[in-house]
């Protein structure tokens, strides 16, 4: 009886056991299917991870290197010389060597970087710059005699960017005579039509050297045709506005300026708010070749003079220039030769009186630091036309360095007076800062 049921238990327990590890056996081959979705995720995080521990180590390293760098920053102090070959001058020693000149005391340091760390703090100033400029003169000059020796001007500059739309000069002459203001203008260099307009006080566009600051010229004096007709500075500027604007053509560059000053200048004299003083300018500028180019150009200046209320001037000029720079040899051969002539008309109580002036200066580079020039000068007196004045100068400069020089000058004079004055002037000139670059 017992066996039969136990036969009965075993035969029903059996086929439910075998349904239960059919279903058991399922659930497994179903999990271990991959889902390729999160098969990829996986993947993906672990390439992350991987990536991390790698920035992790390299930043480690960085570390590590950065602050090996700043125990070891001092310079090791040199070794110490045997008494018997001790210099009578004792070396500098580190007390000596100025806080943040780190490495400027011992002979294999670096030069020292003074206000590295705040060079952020300057984004906000000007471009600032100082040109020295001191001249003397030895021989015999009757008519206009000239000093042994004086600081004759120091040009203190300030020059940046105002916005994106706009940049500021300013030239400021610091001479025996007190300060003055040279030039300070506005330049808006993205107004419509193409135009490029300077506001404020500014050497009006007439000819070359009336734009040309002292330190910019070949010579140590400007030629007599500028002291004759723009007075005892040979310059003439006034406060004004000046408009330019480039003439597209498929021939050369070619430049028109006008402008409209206040009428108060060393040549110019304005007696009514309305008398003001207009000047205009026609500039062309042509390649030749690689090496040479030709820039020529024509000016004129109206206004009224010291005279009277009813007088006027007028100035006309003609130059022009040639240059010629060989590219295998830009920095030891160079030629230029420009002239320029000038007619002035000042009205007067016994008439209109006409003078005419020129020069023709000729510059030639003997070698890497050494220029030579030569330059004639003519120029009768505006107010005295009958009268005029000669002369003849021999120029030799070095440069030592784009921030000095040293010039010496031998000049010949022939007066009107039929007086003779022969001369040698020297000049020396250093400037210190940035100095943006003139008009070419």
């Amino acid at each position: 009886m017992s066996s039969r049921n136990e036969r009965s238990w075993a035969t029903g327990w059996f086929p439910a056991a075998l349904v239960a590890m059919c279903v058991l056996s399922a659930v497994p081959v179903r999990a271990q299917t991959p889902d390729p979705a999160a098969q990829a995720m996986r993947e993906e995080l672990t390439r992350l991870r991987q990536e991390f521990e790698a920035l992790k180590q390299q930043n480690a390293a960085l570390e590590a290197r950065l602050a090996a760098l700043e125990t070891t920053a001092p310079a090791a102090a040199p070794p110490a010389a045997p008494a018997q070959a001790a210099p009578a001058v004792p070396l500098p020693t580190e007390a000596a060597v100025p806080a943040g000149a780190t490495g400027a005391g011992g002979p294999g340091g670096s030069l020292p970087v003074y206000g590295g760390a705040n060079l952020s703090s300057k984004v906000f100033n000007p471009d600032m710059a100082v040109i020295g400029n001191v001249v003397g003169a030895a021989g015999k000059n009757d008519v206009q005699p000239s000093p042994g020796i004086r600081f004759d001007e120091a040009e203190v500059s300030f020059q940046s960017v105002v916005d994106p739309y706009a940049r500021a000069d300013f030239f400021l002459g610091f001479s025996p005579e007190g300060v003055s203001l040279e030039e300070g203008y506005i330049t808006f260099t993205a107004l419509p039509a193409g135009l490029l307009m300077k506001v404020g006080e500014m050497y009006p566009q007439f000819g070359k050297i009336n734009t040309q600051h002292t330190h910019a010229l070949s010579w140590v004096d400007r030629p007599l045709v500028a002291t004759n007709f723009f007075g005892e500075d040979g310059q003439f500027h006034d406060a004004g506005v000046s408009v330019s604007k480039l003439l597209l053509n498929p021939w050369l560059f070619l430049e028109a300026t006008g402008e409209v000053f206040s009428g108060n200048s060393s040549v110019f004299e304005s007696h009514e708010p309305d008398q003001l003083t207009y000047a205009g300018r026609l500039r062309g500028y042509r390649d030749l070749s690689d090496a040479a180019n030709l820039d020529i150009g024509t000016s004129v200046a109206y206004g009224h003079n010291d005279v009277g209320i009813s007088y006027a001037t007028t100035l006309a000029g003609v130059d022009a220039t040639f240059r010629y720079r060989p590219l295998a040899r830009a920095i030891y051969r160079r030629f230029l030769a420009r002239t320029e002539l000038m007619w002035s008309r000042r009205g007067q109580e016994d008439g209109n009186a006409n003078a005419f002036g020129f020069y023709a200066n000729g510059d030639y580079q003997l070698a890497r630091r050494w220029f030579a020039s030569v330059r004639f000068d003519y120029a009768e007196r505006p107010g005295a036309p009958s009268l005029a004045d000669k002369g003849v100068s021999a120029v030799v400069t070095y440069w030592p360095s784009e921030f000095s020089q040293i010039r010496g000058q031998y000049r010949r004079t022939r007066y009107a007076q039929q007086v003779t004055a022969n001369e040698f002037l020297f000049q020396f000139q250093f400037s210190i800062g940035a100095h943006g670059a003139h008009v070419f």
